[in-house]
């Protein structure tokens, strides 16, 4: 079968041909061409078109077109889920959702600039996602350094870098406070949003974010200080648990109570009744 899109691709249009040739169409013939033409040419050359408005195979929401290609085709594997966040956070520039996004972002963007023919950056590119599903599927748990010298030299490193550090820069000061202000009212609160008024890049604020802030990503500082807040509401027995989940900045209740037990280990329920409260 053959599958058309955009030319000059970057992240998902590299993600999208992979996935389809390792999981849904061995066979695949992937097919680039100038936007202006790819309706017309899918016409012609009877192929899929995937990854631009109006057509099936596209983004929905904030998910990307490799999301809907593990949802249309049912592709049940753990690891294509976790490269799948991987990909959303590259793709979309939310590289705070995937520690890894700034990388493939990095790594992308290099040879898409190095490797003008499309087809050729294709192939380089099955050689990435190759090795991004094996990490995902077989290496998560595994690290750099892994003996016990290497990790108490880690560790002491780490340390030494904390004390050289000294005060924190003026945007993590900053940015402390826009958190601050925004995190119960804000739901959307994002990185690449609040480094556009910090004046700093994303891929620099996702990397140097947990330096500053208890050694948190982003997303888990912002989960951090909305449970603790919801915790302090939780011992006030007139708020109900909607109202919880509101005031703290989450979507809906249960949301909020799927995060609050993986953080504390209990139900926000359970937690509010083993402090006698109602």
């Amino acid at each position: 079968m053959r599958w058309i899109t955009r030319e000059r691709p970057k992240i998902d249009r590299i993600a999208c041909p992979w996935l389809i040739k390792r999981f849904v169409d061995e066979d695949a013939e992937i097919i680039y061409v100038p936007f202006e033409e790819v309706i017309k040419k899918a016409a012609e050359l009877d192929a899929v078109p995937f990854d631009l408005p109006g057509v099936e195979y596209t983004h929905y929401g904030d998910q990307c077109t490799f999301d809907f290609i593990i949802q249309k085709h049912k592709l049940n594997d753990p690891a294509l889920n976790v490269l799948a966040v991987i990909v959303r956070g590259a793709d979309t520039d939310r590289h705070d959702i995937a520690s890894q996004a700034s990388g493939l972002w990095a790594i992308s963007a290099g040879l898409s600039y190095n490797i003008k023919d499309d087809q050729q950056l294709l192939e380089k590119g099955m050689l990435i996602y190759d090795a991004l599903y094996s990490w995902a599927k077989y290496l998560q748990n595994e690290k750099h350094t892994q003996g016990p010298i290497e990790n108490m030299l880690l560790d002491v490193y780490k340390k030494f870098l904390k004390q050289k550090s000294g005060k924190a820069p003026a945007w993590a000061q900053e940015l402390k406070e826009i958190i601050q202000d925004q995190i119960d009212t804000n739901l959307a609160l994002s990185l690449k949003e609040i480094s556009h008024s910090l004046n700093v890049h994303p891929s620099y604020l996702s990397r140097e974010f947990s330096k500053y802030f208890d050694d948190l990503s982003f997303g888990d500082y912002i989960r951090k200080l909305r449970i603790e807040k919801a915790i302090v509401l939780l011992n006030d027995s007139k708020h109900s648990l909607a109202e919880i989940a509101y005031l703290t900045g989450f979507s809906d209740q249960s949301h909020f109570a799927r995060i609050f037990k993986k953080t504390t280990g209990q139900s926000p329920l359970s937690y509010r009744k083993s402090q006698g409260k109602k």
